[in-house]
């Protein structure tokens, strides 16, 4: 992890008014200080420039500790650290107060459901493309780089835009658009061997910690990171009190726990604790476990038409265990280091109270049916459903429902009284975090399952109830509808190169270094013009007939016509080529190649970059392979393959020396 440490850094000083004086964002896109989640947005980045402050505080503090030997100095400088890092953890603290409680809106609708856990978007500084991409393009590609200041202004506009997504499809939708258009800039900018100077800053989502580094690889990753984040804060925002609020809110959680898994197995060098490996192990599961619990939600409404069903019941009790499951594993992994060094105390808390609620929840759905089932069935019970774990004391599948109707009443009050206890001490867990204290809906949920299992315990209770001999099993986890880690569709948006200007990526890349031949001037012989063409966008010289006026001009065989007659041809079609070439006649055509040079090093050599999604097709677009130094293997095309094509090139004619197919 690379920590900033400059001493003075004005362009953390002014992030803030940039935030706030900025209004040039694209149409459709919102304004910073309009919105809700502008003004979110705009405090994050003001605890974060005094988290990095603080941070440098506190780094120039320990290299003084360990420089010194002055036992006095010693002792000012500790008490020093002692101040920071108290300031640091209220600022952290405040953090996890605008993750978990300022972004937790309650929807509207009438029932009122426990909040979910949604995660801050990744901030960062902005950043100056046009002086090294201006740079690159006129040393590199030989082009003048001043051309490319619309396409350039596009791009931080872009950019500018995504740090203040909306929290909606059209927010992803821009997301996606800029990590496609980071893909294009990775295939023709980055390279090994050359890649402009740029260093991407970005702060930690969890602890506001800053992180530099200079591979686009990092970029890349924090926008899907972001992708990831505004899922989150889509599922947190919907309506729960529908159907079709949980599903929806199933369907996001689900995209972000592909989001998260996509970055974990692709982005190996985390430079924040947010990107590690168990941090984003951390957050796929625990998307999962609100994607379950979008699910619990979504049966339990449909099972508020048939109250009375006791299988309906069985299956709230079982559903409810699995997500009680999920979030005590969630749980267990947040309390865990090296997770629970950065992880927001409040989550780690939520995620508690969360398995209690819903565990209890599932013994008193168990109740319910216990008590339907005695009445309305006469004591007659589905037995075939294994609704308990097994124990050392019962058999492998588990103990059987009872079928008296006295035996029901007792084991529904078992069922209740560990209802009640875990509805207690998820009250307990609750009031122990003061930031869960101040989210009222988590205590109303709780308080109302509370109230429900002890008013269902007082009609169940009688006078001559004095002994307690049944004790409730535990339930079994058991879900109909377990959740999918589904992508995110990068795919979805597509997205044109900015700078396909350039060229084809196959050629006009970093990866490939060529010189400029031209403008040469020809003219069309009793033999033609001494060289054959093959191939598209752009063109090759296939062949230069020895001796020839070609040759003369010093055109080579493996070239590429990049320009004819001073117009840019490096996306033209072979029959456009050609149609140009005949149309001069008998006059002179200007023709401008690039001859591929030896690549300054071998391939599959040299230091390699973390690498993240390599595949474009992930983003709607494939990057044809660089084309190689020699062009020998561009010239053993498949000439039946070529030929396939009909109507797409004219007949070749029976003089070799034209310019036409081979």
């Amino acid at each position: 992890m690379i920590l900033e440490e400059r001493p003075d850094d004005p362009g953390a000083s002014e992030d803030s008014d940039r935030l706030q004086e900025d209004s040039s964002n694209p149409k459709g896109y919102d304004s910073l200080m309009q919105n809700q989640p502008g003004q979110l947005q705009s405090h994050r980045a003001r605890l974060h420039q005094q988290i990095s402050k603080e941070l440098r505080m506190r780094t120039g503090a320990e290299n003084l500790y360990r420089a010194t030997s002055n036992t006095w100095v010693r002792e000012t400088v500790a008490l020093e650290l002692s101040y920071v890092n108290s300031n640091l953890q209220l600022l952290k603290e405040e953090l996890a107060e605008l993750g978990s409680s300022a972004d937790v809106e309650q929807p509207e609708g009438e029932s009122v459901t426990i909040p979910m856990i949604p995660l801050g978007l990744k901030e960062t500084k902005e950043l100056d493309w046009a002086t090294p991409l201006k740079e690159l393009i006129s040393e590199h590609f030989g082009e003048d780089g001043t051309s490319y200041e619309t396409e350039i202004q596009e791009l931080e506009d872009l950019r500018q835009a995504t740090r203040t997504p909306s929290r909606d499809e059209v927010g992803l939708d821009l997301l996606a658009a800029y990590y496609s258009q980071l893909c294009f800039l990775d295939a023709r900018f980055f390279s090994p061997a050359r890649s402009p100077r740029l260093l991407f800053h970005w702060y930690d989502s969890l602890t506001g910690v800053p992180a530099q580094q200079r591979t686009l690889a990092f970029e890349k990753g924090s926008i899907l990171f972001n992708i990831g984040a505004l899922h989150t804060q889509i599922g947190a925002r919907q309506d729960c009190s529908c159907t079709e609020g949980t599903s929806h809110g199933a369907e996001a959680f689900q995209r972000a726990a592909g989001a998260f898994r996509l970055l974990r197995e692709n982005f190996s060098h985390a430079p924040s604790p947010d990107m590690s490996t168990a941090a984003l192990s951390m957050l796929e599961q625990l998307m999962v476990a609100q994607a379950q619990e979008c699910i619990f939600k979504g049966l339990l409404l449909r099972a508020s038409d048939t109250p009375d069903s006791c299988p309906a019941q069985l299956q709230l009790a079982q559903e409810a265990a699995q997500v009680a499951a999920e979030y005590g594993l969630v749980h267990r992994v947040m309390a865990q280091p090296p997770v629970r060094d950065h992880l927001p105390a409040s989550w780690t808390n939520l995620a508690h109270v969360k398995a209690e609620h819903f565990s209890a929840l599932a013994h008193y759905h168990t109740a319910m049916a216990l008590c339907e089932g005695s009445s309305a069935h006469k004591g007659e019970l589905p037995g075939q459903e294994h609704v308990f774990q097994p124990s050392a004391t019962c058999e492998p599948q588990g103990p059987t429902l009872p079928q008296h109707p006295e035996e029901c009443r007792k084991l529904a009050k078992a069922h209740l009284k560990r209802a009640i206890l875990g509805q207690e001490e998820a009250l307990r867990l609750h009031t122990l975090c003061r930031v869960l204290r101040k989210v009222d809906l988590l205590q109303v949920v709780v308080t109302q399952a509370l109230r429900r299992s002890l008013a269902k315990y007082s009609e169940l209770e009688r006078e001559d109830d004095f002994f307690e001999a049944v004790e409730a099993p535990d339930i079994q986890p058991k879900t109909h509808q377990a959740p999918e880690v589904k992508m995110p569709s990068l795919s979805q948006v597509k997205v044109t190169d900015l700078f396909h200007r350039l060229g084809p990526l196959s050629v006009f890349s970093t990866k490939n270094r060529w010189q400029l031949v031209g403008p040469v001037r020809m003219t069309r012989g009793e033999g033609g013009s001494g060289f054959t063409l093959r191939g598209d966008s752009p063109v090759l010289i296939a062949g230069v007939v020895p001796g020839s006026q070609a040759e003369s001009a010093g055109l080579k065989e493996g070239d590429y016509i990049v320009s004819v007659n001073g117009c840019p041809c490096k996306w033209w079609k072979h029959v456009e080529v050609v149609a140009q070439l005949r149309g001069v006649g008998e006059d002179s055509v200007s023709l401008q190649v690039v001859s591929l040079l030896p690549s300054p090093e071998p391939r599959n050599t040299g230091p390699r970059r973390p690498a993240l999604l390599w595949s474009q097709r992930e983003c709607g677009f494939e990057t044809p392979m660089p084309a190689r130094a020699r062009p020998w293997p561009i010239l053993a095309w498949s000439r039946k393959n070529k030929q396939s094509k009909t109507g797409s090139q004219p007949d070749p004619c029976t003089n070799r020396n034209c310019v036409t197919c081979p």
